[in-house]
């Protein structure tokens, strides 16, 4: 990046946000290694390939993102509803992470039927938890109550997009960065919004790419969260509609192979994933 646009790069805040992302994901995950809230068993998995690895990934990324997002500059309003919105991503996924990871119940309907019967299970946490955060970001971020729904669809799909991807070291990592490159380089305040999750992202690379920690559905789904926001302050309504199309078709092609046979479970990562839309997976970085 050089002349101009490179100026522009530092000048309009997109070089700030996007080092104190990773600098702030960077110290989270320090401090977790040092102190891992509940001891270190708590944060431990086994992955696809029976090695094991840690979840540190996961609040580093969400926090480091939501701070990033906070403190970015523009408009109050918009900062602090990105920040709720990767933060309550972040969080479904914390407790699908940590309280759910045994329930291998698969798809939406199970968790629906499971509800129904009054137990709450980690997909159902994540199914209105997120969507909800989705649809109440993209109120408050666009008038038109059409727009407010796709934004919301769109915040909530990208979501679980990440999270669908985040079944190898360093494919959801990966994502993110290549996801959120075209909003970086274009600038504005979609290349802020993007400038978080890709700092975010950078700084777990080299850990998750190596299997030696992972971002679980607390990182994924604050991530994908983030795209989200950025792909919102983006584009307009026909922008929103075919990301819209496009992340339901992702999911239900998601929800058709969540519903085939899987591996036994000694050759999985021990963490259920249900996405916003109700597909569920197995999370295998």
């Amino acid at each position: 990046m050089s002349g101009a646009r490179g100026r522009g790069f530092v000048t309009d805040g997109r070089a700030v946000v996007l080092a104190g992302a990773a600098v702030a994901t960077r110290a989270v995950h320090a401090a977790m290694r040092r102190r891992p809230p509940g001891g270190a068993a708590r944060w431990r998995r086994t992955n696809h390939a029976g090695r094991p690895v840690t979840l540190y990934a996961g609040p580093a990324t969400a926090l480091g993102t939501a701070c990033a997002v906070a403190a970015a500059p523009g408009a109050p309003r918009a900062r602090a509803v990105g920040a709720l919105t990767v933060l309550a991503a972040g969080a479904c996924g914390a407790y699908d992470d940590l309280c759910a990871a045994g329930d291998r119940r698969r798809g939406f309907r199970a968790h629906l039927m499971a509800l129904a019967h009054g137990e709450l299970t980690g997909g159902a946490v994540k199914l209105f938890g997120i969507g909800g955060a989705g649809l109440a970001a993209g109120a408050v971020l666009r008038r038109r109550p059409v727009d407010a729904l796709l934004a919301g669809v769109v915040v909530a799909g990208s979501a679980h997009l990440v999270n669908l991807l985040d079944v190898r070291p360093g494919r959801a990592v990966g994502a993110v960065l290549a996801l959120g490159a075209p909003g970086l380089i274009g600038g504005g305040p979609a290349g802020r919004a993007a400038a978080a999750p890709v700092g975010a992202a950078a700084a777990v690379l080299a850990d998750d790419a190596a299997a030696r920690t992972m971002l679980g559905d607390t990182g994924a789904h604050a991530l994908g969260a983030a795209l989200g926001l950025s792909v919102v302050a983006r584009y307009g309504r026909a922008g929103l509609a075919a990301h819209a199309a496009a992340l339901v078709a992702a999911a239900v092609v998601g929800d058709r192979r969540g519903r085939s046979p899987g591996p036994a479970p000694t050759e999985r990562r021990g963490t259920g994933v249900l996405s916003p839309m109700g597909v569920v997976q197995r999370s295998g970085g």
